[in-house]
This record gives C-alpha cells, sequence and structure tokens, in this order.
C-alpha cells in the first residue's frame, strides 16, 4: 500500500515538482536545469537591490564559483555551516544541531545527491510543514557578490549542500528575505517535525543541565542556547567573553574532563556565523587546556581555530547563557524518564492527533478573553480523556504564565490544593498552536497567539460552546501570555472528560492560519475537529403593531393601494421607511428581497406585491427587527460587526453555525467589515427562505447533509 501523502514516505511535491522526473528529462536533453518557480531574479531574493553595480548580485552553479566543487566533503558536520549576509542564524543553528544526527540529516538532505554523477543542476530536500513533509526542488544557482556567496557557506569553500538547503528553505518560505529573522525553534521544527520548547537556564543547576543536556542528545533532540537580549539595540552586539547577545548557537556535545584534582563538565556551542567565538575558561583560548593531555584534548576534537566552534564550562554556560531550546523529534523521544524533557511522562507511548483551523475577521477571530462579547467565537476543538497515565515527578511545565488580559483571581491556597491534585493519576496531554505563513517577503509578522483549555459539563458536551458559558467558566490549562512568535505550546495534566481548546489572537478580527497539535497517551480519544454548530430556526413572534401606528399604516395604504388593494414594491418601500427610523430606511432592493422572500410565508405566489394584510404582519417584523438591531448595535454605530451579527440573529431566533455567519456577512455587508440594518434585514430574510425550503425538502440524500451543508450551498450562490 502506498503511504498517505503528506507523509515522510510519500511527501507533497512542492509546486507539483517531481524531482526524479525531472532530472530524468535534463539528464536525456542534456540540459542544466533552471528552476521556473523559483528564477535566478531579485524577486527570489526578496530584498531591495544595492544601487552599487560594484555589489551587483550574480547567480552561478557550484562549479563555476569552485574548480573543485562538491555537494558533501567528506561527511557532514557542524563546521560545513557559516552564515552569509542574512540575518537567519535562527535556521543555520539548527541545521547545525541537525548534522550530528546522521538519521534525522538524511530526512531533510537525502543521500546519492552529487556534483559529478547525474549530475543536472537539479537538488532536492525535504522539511517539515504542519503535519506533512514536503519535497522541495531547486536548482544549483546561488547568488554571488564579489565572487563569493552571498548567503550561507561551508568553512571549506568548496562544499555546497548548506547553501542549496538555504535556498530551498527560502523557496518553500517565498524568498531569502523571509527567512530575516526567527526563533530557532521553527527550524528545528521544521527540520524534525518535532516539538521545540525553551527553558530558562536559571531553572536548573549546572550539574543538573549538564546531566540533562547529555541524555536530550543521546535520544536524538535537536539544542540550542541564546542569551537574552533587552531590546533590540543590544541584538548582535558582541560581550566581553566573545557572546553575542540576541544570537542562536547550536548546543552539538557535552563532555568531561579531569583538571587538577577537579571533575569539570563541559558542553561544546557553535555560532553560526562560522567565527566569533567565546574567549573564556575553557575556550579555544583557555590556558586551562594546557593542563590537559594530549590524547585527551585529541578525543575532545580541541582545535585551536577560528571556526565558530569552542568548549565551555557547564558552571560559565548557566551563567552567561538565558535560555536553552530543546526540540523532541518524535513521540518515542517524549517518553524518556529521568531528564528536563517536559514532553517525557511515562513508558506508555503517545498518539497525535491534528488539525488545521482559521481565524476570519469578523466571524472567528474573536481575541483573547478580554473581548467577552467575541472569545467564544474563536474555533473550539473537542478533547476527550479516558485514560489515565502515572503523572510527571516534575510537574513545572503545568504552572503556565497568565494571561495578558488578566489577572487570576485563584486564591493562593487553591492552588496549593491544586498541586496537591498533581499527585492524583491524571492524563497527560501536549498541545501545541502553530501560526502559519507569517513570513512575508523581507519580515516576519507573527500574531500574538495562545490558547485555553475549558472542562465541558456532560449537559454541553459535543456543542459549539456559547459566550455564557466562557463568561462563568476559568480555564483548566493555557498556553499562558500571548506570544508574537510561531507556536505557543504547553503540557497539562487533566482528569479525564470532555475538554474544548480553543485557540486565539489576543485582538479580534486578526485574520489567519494556524495548526494545532495534540499529544496524548495511547487509549484517549482526540475529537480534535473544529465544530460545526447546527443551525436552526424557531421563529419569534414579532409584538404587533401599537393601535395608533396601525391606524396610520392603514391610512397610508388605503392612500397608496390600487384598484386591487394590494402594494408594489417602490409603494411598499415608502410606506416602511414612513415608520422605521431614519437612520433604518431600506433601500428599493432590499423590499424587493424581502417581498421575494415571503413567497414561502406569506403566500406572494411570486408576485412582487403585498395586500393590507401581508404589509401589516411585515411591517411588525421589521419594526421587531429594528428593536433587535438597535439592542445588538453595542457601540451605536448605526451598523453591525459580525460578532454582533450572530448574537442579533439567535435573538431572531435563528442559531448559525460560525460558517454560515461568515458567509451572511460577507454576502449582505457589501464588501464592508460592518453589516447595515438594511443588510441585516436582507440576511434575515434570506434565511428565513433557506430553512423553509429546507424544511419542505424530501430528499434524504439532503437531510443526510444537514442543515449547515444546505445554508452554505446556497448562501454562496
Amino acid at each position: 500500500m502506498e503511504a498517505p501523502s503528506g507523509s515522510f514516505k510519500n511527501p507533497i511535491r512542492f509546486q507539483d515538482q517531481d524531482f526524479k522526473t525531472l532530472l530524468e528529462k535534463c539528464l536525456k536533453s542534456g540540459e542544466m536545469f533552471s528552476d521556473p518557480f523559483f528564477p535566478a531574479e531579485q524577486k527570489s531574493i526578496g530584498m531591495p537591490e544595492d544601487d552599487d553595480p560594484s555589489k551587483a548580485i550574480k547567480w552561478k552553479r557550484p562549479k563555476d564559483i569552485s574548480e573543485n566543487a562538491v555537494f558533501v566533503e567528506g561527511t557532514t558536520g557542524t563546521t560545513d555551516i557559516c552564515q552569509g549576509q542574512l540575518g537567519n542564524c535562527w535556521l543555520l543553528a539548527a541545521l547545525s544541531c541537525l548534522t550530528i544526527h546522521p538519521k534525522l540529516f538524511v530526512k531533510v538532505v537525502p543521500a546519492n545527491q552529487s556534483l559529478s554523477q547525474s549530475y543536472a543542476g537539479i537538488f532536492y530536500f525535504r522539511f517539515w510543514q504542519y503535519g506533512e513533509w514536503v519535497e522541495v526542488v531547486v536548482d544549483d544557482r546561488l547568488p554571488v557578490r564579489e565572487g563569493r556567496l552571498l548567503f550561507s557557506y561551508s568553512h571549506t569553500r568548496n562544499e555546497y549542500w548548506s547553501a542549496l538547503v538555504e535556498k530551498a528553505y527560502a523557496k518553500l518560505i517565498g524568498s531569502y528575505g523571509s527567512l530575516k529573522g526567527g526563533n530557532i525553534s521553527e527550524g528545528m521544527e521544521d527540520f524534525t517535525g518535532g516539538i521545540a520548547y525553551s527553558l530558562p537556564v536559571a531553572s536548573h543547576t549546572p550539574r543538573v543541565w549538564w546531566r540533562l543536556l547529555t541524555a536530550a542528545l543521546a535520544r536524538g533532540s535537536l539544542l540550542s542556547c541564546f542569551i537574552q537580549a533587552n531590546n533590540y539595540r543590544e541584538v548582535g552586539q558582541i560581550n566581553k567573553d566573545g557572546l553575542i547577545k540576541g544570537h542562536a548557537y547550536a548546543i552539538t556535545e557535552t563532555d568531561q574532563v579531569r583538571h587538577v584534582s577537579d571533575e569539570i563538565l563541559l558542553l561544546r556551542l557553535r555560532n553560526p556565523w562560522g567565527f566569533v567565538e567565546y574567549s573564556g575558561p575553557w575556550s579555544d583560548k583557555g590556558k586551562e587546556w594546557d593542563d590537559i593531555t594530549k590524547e585527551e584534548k585529541e578525543r575532545l576534537e580541541m582545535k585551536r581555530r577560528e571556526d565558530g566552534e569552542f568548549w565551555i564550562s557547564a558552571d560559565d554556560f548557566s551563567k552567561k547563557f538565558d535560555y536553552v531550546e530543546l526540540c523532541s523529534v518524535n513521540p518515542d523521544t517524549l517518553v524518556e524518564r529521568n531528564t528536563a524533557d517536559p514532553l517525557s511522562s511515562s513508558s506508555s507511548k503517545w498518539t497525535i492527533n491534528e488539525h488545521e483551523g482559521l481565524w476570519l475577521q469578523g466571524s472567528s477571530a474573536g481575541g483573547s478573553r478580554k473581548y467577552h462579547r467575541s472569545f467564544w467565537k474563536n474555533p473550539q476543538f473537542e478533547l476527550v480523556l479516558t485514560e489515565q497515565d502515572q503523572p510527571d515527578e516534575d510537574d513545572e511545565d503545568d504552572e503556565a504564565e497568565e494571561d495578558d488580559e488578566e489577572e487570576d483571581s485563584t486564591p493562593h491556597e487553591s492552588k496549593k490544593v491544586d498541586k496537591q491534585k498533581m499527585k492524583v493519576k491524571k492524563c497527560t496531554v501536549l498541545v501545541e498552536v502553530l501560526q502559519k505563513d507569517r513570513r512575508q517577503r523581507d519580515k516576519v509578522h507573527f500574531l500574538y497567539i495562545a490558547f485555553h483549555i475549558y472542562k465541558v459539563p456532560p449537559e454541553l458536551q459535543g456543542m459549539c460552546l456559547q459566550r455564557n458559558f466562557f463568561l462563568k467558566n476559568r480555564p483548566v490549562g493555557r498556553s499562558g501570555k500571548y506570544k508574537a512568535q510561531r507556536g505557543v505550546w504547553r503540557k497539562v495534566h487533566l482528569d479525564p472528560g470532555h475538554y474544548v481548546v480553543v485557540a486565539s489572537t489576543y485582538r479580534p478580527n486578526q485574520p489567519g492560519e494556524f495548526f494545532v497539535r495534540i499529544f496524548s497517551k495511547t487509549g484517549n480519544t482526540l475529537g480534535t475537529q473544529d465544530f460545526m454548530c447546527s443551525s436552526g430556526y424557531l421563529p419569534v413572534m414579532a409584538a404587533p403593531l401599537a393601535p395608533e401606528e396601525k391606524m396610520r399604516v392603514l391610512r397610508a395604504f388605503d392612500e397608496a393601494a390600487g384598484s386591487d388593494d394590494r402594494l408594489n414594491v417602490k409603494e411598499l418601500m415608502k410606506l416602511f421607511n414612513s415608520v422605521l427610523d431614519k437612520h433604518y430606511h431600506l433601500p428599493l432592493e432590499t423590499c424587493r428581497q424581502i417581498i421575494l422572500g415571503k413567497d414561502c410565508a406569506n403566500k406572494t405566489r411570486g408576485r412582487a406585491s403585498l395586500n393590507r394584510q401581508q404589509t401589516e404582519a411585515l411591517l411588525s417584523d421589521l419594526r421587531n427587527l429594528q428593536l433587535i438591531f438597535f439592542q445588538f448595535d453595542e457601540e451605536s454605530s448605526g451598523t453591525m460587526s459580525p460578532f454582533e451579527l450572530t448574537a442579533a440573529l439567535l435573538a431572531v431566533g435563528m442559531k448559525c453555525d460560525s460558517k454560515v455567519a461568515q458567509l451572511l456577512s460577507e454576502r449582505f455587508a457589501s464588501g464592508e467589515l460592518r453589516l447595515p440594518f438594511h443588510g441585516f434585514v436582507a440576511a434575515v430574510t434570506r434565511l428565513q427562505k433557506l430553512f423553509a425550503l429546507y424544511n419542505s425538502e424530501s430528499s434524504e440524500e439532503v437531510k443526510d447533509r444537514g442543515i449547515n451543508s444546505w445554508l452554505i450551498q446556497f448562501l454562496v450562490v
């Protein structure tokens, strides 16, 4: 059987380019491959062109740059990667981490690629993208300035695999400029499909850190570290020890040596620049090495040269670095015991469930809990936990930071009780939300995102939770403060039961796509579909017109009606607008929609006119809609947001799924974000007719598809 599409064995072909097919075509024709989807042009660079002619960029193939060019020289290693004139240390540090794990490396850089055998100027690489492995094909034309590679290069200068990986990733993201600035966790995840997360160095002692990092490297985790920059100006500053603030370093090895009578625990780090190294104790320049035997130095591959790689003691590492970033590669590595890895929990295996989500402006982009009127509109993902597992010995990761928008009112005593409860068997769950496609040209625009987890009582299970639920209930788990980064992550221990995960941006109406991953122990049921709430219509009777208003309407009707005792569209518009407030007057087209929309309910039989009784009933309905519109136009703007539209429709008796509400808003707001009164009337009229037609439908196939499918089908027409 063929492997599932998007799996590592059957990756998605980016731009529908198949490497083998293209290679065979080039070899047969004798032509070198030129990629039409990532041309050798400035738009692939993705940054403004330099006006200085001497700095013009040329695109050359490796053999035109180096006579003895090779794809890989000998074996791959951390010094194969040096950063060029692009601020993508986060990506190259992750790539450095990858080189020390051969099994992971060949997933990204497939074997048997060469600049000599079966060479046609075409190469391919694989990257993980939001639950799928993607295969990216590139030609080997590389940007060159003044005879040297402009971006990533190898320390040996004649090796080109790292430059081609960088080019393939730039093609996948959009351009080289799109790689400027980022968090190393992005690269780690996209090279492995694992989950990356940060831990403060201050959370453990130097000896514990050394032991934890040693264990993490042994089980295939990718590791890096950085010094926190307090502001933008500090990024890139080199301190007196030769360490760079706000810069990603790869952690590539741990070891220990005997120095005099002490046992020294060492970490090996690498600066992706390929130069500028740490100059303190145990660095390449450290005098401490003078007391170490030649054999021991050879074992540690101690080389006193400027290649960006250096040793540092665990004690000095803990003093000088602020954060460690780890990437656990797959569920099997998440189960190791006695490590700092917050993913590790017990000897049982994990299952992964993945889902894509969407924040739509005015519909499902409800913002944070601070925005009470719209938070409930955010996408909700169901989570059902049934199997308990052993709790972690160290539950520190459950202590999520508080949300930015509120203070936690939970008394200190209750937190102590919660800590004691942690010792009881619970279900271990790991949730990650990644926002998609936020790298645009030469800048990154990550939204502030977070997620919250709520326990659902039996009477609401399987239902889309409404505003009142979130006003009355607090989350039982959360990712912490809203953060402007690609992903937010949290491991929590929950009692068996039904839950929803709500992913949100900090502010409402910020559109974007996102990806949710939920890791849980085998045996739990993960129904993580985004709820499609069933739509329905239970008409709310409108109050009759007041006696004096009814008399005025009847007089106006008698004055305007013809011999058939009916009013046409123009006459009805004039009558309606004489009764409605001036800010709520209806245009002619809306009046026509109302009359034709009443064909099922009021028996107009397709005629664009109404009799006396129909006019009175319809005007009563319009008066009622006006009162509802006024009630839910909370900002008194004379218009209604899509969030307010859902609540207003509910008052009319119409329960609409968020996708249905979004279509209504797009159709009747005339391209604007907010809906005027006449748009609200038209939307209600359209829904009334569609509900009536659905109820009269006898087809079992239609009924099986459900009301939502019916509404969506006709609202897009």
